[in-house]
Parts: C-alpha cells; structure tokens; sequence
C-alpha cells in the first residue's frame, strides 16, 4: 500500500533532556493537530528534528524506537547544523527576506552551505520510508531544496509542498544570491501551496522572470511536468478552541481576571517576540489613543502577551528590550492606583488560559507587520461564543484576505490604528454580533481539516492530471497500429503544423520556405483522394498561399483566424477587430529596442514579437517581461496573449487552432485523424481531436494533451513517407 509522508523541520513532538532522562511532549501547533489524522494513520508518518542533540548511538535508536510507535521518523541535527542551516540561513536569511525585512538578512556561503547539507540530510532519511508509490508533503521554508533533491532519486513519486510564511515579491526575492536555486528547489513538487493568491503570484512571477519558465493560470511548464500553484488558506481546529473558551477551567480563570480588572474593558495582544509582528508599533499606537482620547483612562486596558523566542539572538533581544521601555514608559506616565494601562505577561499560556484571554477581550489587536497567515485571528473568533468582540487585523497578515468583517488597517499607519482601536471600543452590540457570527462561519468551515483535505485532494487530483498529460513515444508497435488504421480507412484527415513540424525553425522565418523534399511530401499526400491534408499554422495567409498554395491542401491560417479550402477563397472564421493593434504595437517596438535581434511581425489580425535571433539569455529574459506587460494590458478585454516557440503574439481571444479544426472534423468526418504540431498552440488542436485520434507533439518534451510524442521534424516526415508506403 502506498504511505503518506509528513516532512518539516520539527517533528510534532519534542524531545527534552531532564536530569536523569529524555521526555516526549506533544506539539499544540496547528500544523500538528491539521495533519495528526494523516500521519497517524496506518503506514503513514512524521519526518523532522525532534529537538535535541543527541549524546550517542544508544540514545539515538531510543528515540527513534520511542518516536516510531507514534508513527515519527527523526533526522538527527548536529549543534552546529542548528547553527548555520536553521538560526543561520532560515532564520537570518529567509525570515527576513520573505517578510520584507531584507535590511536585517545576512548572506553568508557557510549557512548557505549548511542548508544545502541538511536539506540533503532530510533527503536521505525520507528515501529511506518512502516507497515509489508513495505521497510526501514537505512544509515549510527551511525545506525548500527538498522536492528537487527527492524528484531527482523518485522522479515519479507525489509530492507536495506548502509555504506557511510570505512569498515576497520578485524585486525582494532576487536579491538572495541563491535565489534560482531556491526556485528550483520548489519546483520538484507537483503542488506547491501558499495562504494567498498574492503570495502564489509573487512566486510564478520570481519562476518567470528569474527562471525562464512558462507560468500560466497557476501552472508551470517544465520540460517534464506541468506544476500546479495554489493558495490554501490555513484554518484552525475551531471546535477545540470553542471547547476550550467553554470549559470550566477558561471559567474560572476569567472570573478571576475579570474579579482583578473589575469593569475594566480589555483589549488583547497574543505574538510571539518577533519583529515582524509589530509589537512596538502597536504600544506607540495605543499610547496615542490614550493621548487623544483622555475619556478610556481608567475604562480600558491592554493585555499584551509576547510569547519568548529566540530571546538570545541581538536583533530578537533589542526588541525585547524596546517592549519593555514602552511599556514601562507607558504605564509609568498613565498608571493610577486602581488602574494599570498594559498588563505585560513575557510567557506562553496553557490552552484554557489563553481561552479565557480570548473571551474577556473586546478588542483583539493582531496587526503584524507582514504575516503568512496568522492563526490567532481566528482563534479569537473561534472563542467568542456570545459573538461580542472586534478584531482589528493587518492588512498585511494573510488572514485579512478571508476575514473580511474585521477592521482592516495598515499597520505602519499608526493614526489609523488608534481610530480603530476607537472605533472598536464604541462599536455597536448588534454590529458586533453581526461581523463576529459572518467571521465564525467562515473560520468553521474553513478549519484545518477542511484545509489538509483540500491540499491533498488536489494534489491527486494534479498528479492524475499529469499522468493524462504525459504522452508516450511513437514507437514501432504504435507506428504499424497508426498506419494499419490509415489503409482500412475511407476518409483520413491530416492537420499538419508547419513550423517546427513539418519544416524546422529558422532564425528568419521567412527563409523557413518549405524545400523540394515537403512539397514531394506533401503532393503525395493530397494526390489520395483519400486523403484531406490540413495545414493548420500561426503563420500568416499570404506567407501560406505563396509557399504552398500551388498545392491541393486546406489551410487554417493566424491560429485559425483565417481559413481556406483547397481551389477556394480565403475566409475570416469570424468577424474581428484590430483596432488595438495601433495601441500594443509600441509596447512591442519598445522591447525590439530594447531587445537587439528581436523584431516585429504584424499579421493582419495579431501581432507576433520574435526573439529567435536575440540573444538566447536576454531574449528569455525580455520574454518574461513582455509576457507579463501584455497579460496585464490584456486583462478584461478579449485579447488572448500566447507563449510559442521563441515568440510572443497577441491576437483576438476565442479563436485558436482547436475551434477552427473542430469545422474540419464536423464537415469531413473522417474514419482516420492524424494531427501533429510541436508547441502550446497545437495543444488546442489536440484537445478538439476525438478520442480515437492520433495526436503527435513533436519536441523533446513528453507533456501533452497529445497521445504521443516524436524527437524532431525528421521524424515527422519519416512517419508521413511510411504512410505512403503503406499498399493504399
């Protein structure tokens, strides 16, 4: 039976030293208590660090004996591994960078060095328990080389990787110095999952521009897979926090908070000591609200709790340190003998406690300064069972994406987070109730289960959709099946690409003229009458009809704007406009003059940008950058904006290779398909083919909707001259 493979940098559980023994304690984390259903179930497991240095080869098989019975694998890390690959380049590297903090990140070749070391580590310990069948799902950003390191040694297995922190954008992610070979890295997984769309369009717009790759409605073109991107909102385990704000224990420590603050409202703040989590700026900002408004002295207070973490790091300590200035500061100058303005706790809670906090609050104030997600939004609201509450949330923590019915504010904008906190504190009873009851609904259906399930069903679902897409090479066998059809066949029809199928590319198109081998090739084929030859081609009309007019063929020009019937006249598929074409086509002369051996071929309802003769780094560089200029220009209106081979062409939407060789298959019904073309155009033409047809990619890559694949033009037109020879 094929297993499924939990990957992060920690294990759910941690194992600590104590005097005279190791003890094993249970991770609370959402990401634990989401997947715990998945890697406890039969054959499954947990791949990670458990969080201690191990001593010896005894106390390194106890662990790992004590760990497999609750279905975990260790990967033993050595101090100085700890070191440089997870304080040094995850956390002195990637945090900072990925949250928009790239003044504070350092670039050092020895942590870049651990990393690589531990992800290749990780590697080998997963090859270990993972079958070729079986699925892997990698978290997070200290493990973001590990799906190309396990694709290269399984190059068929499932895997998944998701992302629990920002993706930054392309400006902020080219500045790492391994930056291409982070992306790479990622791109060994067939899903790749983040919080939001913004987060998943900063990514593919990185794999574009930094990498060269083909990224198109959340998918990646490799040579060998077509990746899925997605985003994945994380949710929490709402019913265990609901239980917990409903126990008797949250009870009891609420009525012993509310005994000591008396009638004193409550606005909360739950962080971990992080300085992306704009916990300073959140103390100046309530500081002002008291200044502004002299009417909340003695009528509110803030409940601040920082959670300790990495205490012992320079920039972690300054802002432990600049915590407690404010709020010394703050409470000295406001403070009365029965009123304390910040209760400052610098400790983590237990569950119910942490419960009961969420309950007394009135305002929770979670306004990070950039955040993947932030789950403690949502177990606010999952607390609030009598729905009275506010939450003010950052504009820039992924949560604000869903949670729409809370307050909203910029948290560099410390006026406007002084009104909200205001505008919270007077809010209405029946508007509360209102935001709070649409938030829980949405939280509880949206909750961590719901978020495994949703990943691991699309990755499946991609994998399946893979399989569908890879095509297998013409072979022998094959070859004798396609022309024993093609002789007991009445009425075959041939839809025949021109370049880069029939002829090879040239660095000048126009010198690409068919030579006298095509056109015996070609008079051959038409002169069966048989036979109904199609040549289906972006190219335009009167480059065709001067090439190959001469000839009996049908001919679906521009990517099947025009059309014509062998001894026919042309004719447009539909009724169109190019009117645009005076507003894009300086869009494209600025990158012909920016790009030397690149120019401009205007046909008469789209307009092409060639880059073959360009240089090849530059010309793929400039590419992206067209790709994605045209693509924002062409949004909401019904212009279509393909990727072919070393070209870039906009052109009328709704009209492709496909609709136009759907009228050939409708008028003809031939009893033999064959249709073959070499790039993403064809791929129209194949979808609209039945199922029976044989549909032929030609190139190097195998991924197709097309049955199968040849090398090269050669090869073609060595499969065209054995249907010749075929007795007729």
């Amino acid at each position: 039976m094929s297993q499924t493979i939990i990957v992060s940098n920690r294990l759910p559980t941690k194992v600590q030293r104590t005097a005279d023994s190791l003890s094993f304690q249970p991770s609370e984390g959402g990401l634990a208590t989401g997947l715990g259903s998945i890697y406890r179930a039969e054959g499954n497991m947990w791949v990670g660090w458990p969080g201690l240095f191990v001593e010896d080869a005894a106390e390194e098989q106890y662990v790992t004996e004590q760990l497999r019975a609750d279905s975990m694998v260790p990967v033993f890390l050595t101090e100085a591994e700890i070191r440089d690959y997870y304080e040094g380049f995850s956390n002195s590297t990637l945090w900072p960078t990925f949250h928009y903090f790239s003044q504070l990140a350092t670039y050092e070749q020895s942590h870049w060095d651990a990393y690589v070391a531990v992800n290749e580590k990780f590697c080998r310990v997963v090859l270990e328990q993972a079958g070729p069948d079986d699925t892997i799902w990698i978290h997070d950003y200290q493990l973001l080389l590990l799906p190309e390191m396990l694709r290269q040694a399984r190059p068929d297995c499932t895997i998944g990787f998701f992302l629990h922190i920002p993706f930054p954008s392309y400006e902020l992610i080219r500045v790492l110095p391994w930056r291409a070979e982070l992306l790479r890295g990622l791109l060994g997984a067939d899903l790749i999952g983040f919080h939001t769309f913004g987060y998943m369009r900063h990514f593919l717009s990185a794999v574009a521009q930094l990498l060269g790759l083909p990224t198109q409605n959340g998918q990646i073109e490799t040579p060998t897979r077509t990746i899925r991107v997605d985003a994945f909102p994380m949710g929490i385990d709402y019913e265990r926090y609901a239980r917990a704000a409903a126990s008797s224990a949250a009870q009891e420590h609420g009525q012993v908070y509310r005994a000591a603050l008396r009638d004193t409202r409550v606005i909360l703040s739950i962080d971990r000591l992080d300085y992306t989590k704009g916990i300073a700026q959140r103390l100046r900002a309530f500081e002002l609200l008291l200044l502004r408004y002299p009417e909340w002295h003695e009528q509110v207070s803030l409940i601040m709790l920082v959670v300790p973490s990495r205490d012992q790091v320079a920039q972690y300590a300054a802002l432990k340190e600049e915590i407690d200035e404010l709020v010394g500061r703050i409470n000295a100058q406001y403070r009365t003998i029965g009123w304390n303005p910040i209760h400052y706790f610098y400790r983590s809670l237990p569950l119910e406690e942490l419960a009961s906090l969420y309950q007394l609050a009135e305002v929770a104030l979670v306004t990070p300064m950039r955040d993947g997600m932030n789950l403690v939004a949502k177990e606010f609201i999952a607390c609030k069972a009598d729905q009275r509450g506010v939450l003010i949330l950052s504009e820039r923590a992924g949560a604000a994406r869903e949670l729409a019915d809370a307050l909203i504010i910029n948290p560099t904008d410390t006026n406007q987070l002084v009104e909200a906190m205001h505008d919270a504190l007077v809010m209405p009873e029946d508007e509360q109730i209102q935001r709070m009851a649409a938030m829980q609904a949405l939280v509880k259906r949206y909750n961590v289960f719901a978020w495994s399930r949703l990943f691991m069903n699309q990755l499946a679902y991609t994998k399946m959709k893979q399989h569908m897409l890879a095509t297998a090479t013409l072979d022998p066998a094959t070859g004798a099946q396609l022309r024993q059809e093609y002789q007991t066949a009445d009425h075959r029809l041939l839809l025949l690409d021109y370049d880069g199928t029939l002829a090879p590319f040239h660095a000048d198109p126009q010198r690409a003229r068919p030579d006298e081998e095509l056109l015996l090739l070609l008079r051959a084929l038409t002169a069966n009458p048989r036979n109904h030859v199609v040549i289906i081609s972006g190219r335009d009309r009167h480059t065709l009809q001067s090439w190959l007019g001469h000839l009996p063929l049908d001919f679906i020009a521009e990517h099947g704007v025009w059309l014509r019937a062998a001894g026919q006249d042309w004719q447009l598929f539909q009724p169109l406009r190019n009117d645009w074409m005076k507003e894009l086509r300086p869009v494209l002369e600025l990158y012909v003059a920016r790009t030397a051996g690149s120019f401009i071929e205007e046909k008469e309802y789209s307009l092409v940008w060639h880059f073959r003769r360009a240089d090849a780094d530059l010309g793929a560089m400039r590419a992206r950058e067209l790709l994605s200029h045209l693509t924002f220009m062409a949004s909401n209106t019904d212009l279509q904006v393909l990727e072919g081979n070393m070209v870039i062409e906009i052109k009328n939407a709704g009209v492709n290779k496909g609709t136009a060789a759907a009228r050939w298959l409708s008028q003809h019904e031939p009893g033999f398909i064959l249709a073959i073309g070499d790039d993403r155009t064809d791929e129209d033409t194949f979808a609209a083919m039945p199922p029976e047809a044989y549909t032929i990619k030609v190139g190097t890559s195998s991924r197709s909707q097309a049955r199968f694949h040849l090398r090269a033009t050669p090869d073609v037109r060595q499969l065209l001259r054995s249907l010749l020879e075929a007795p007729h």
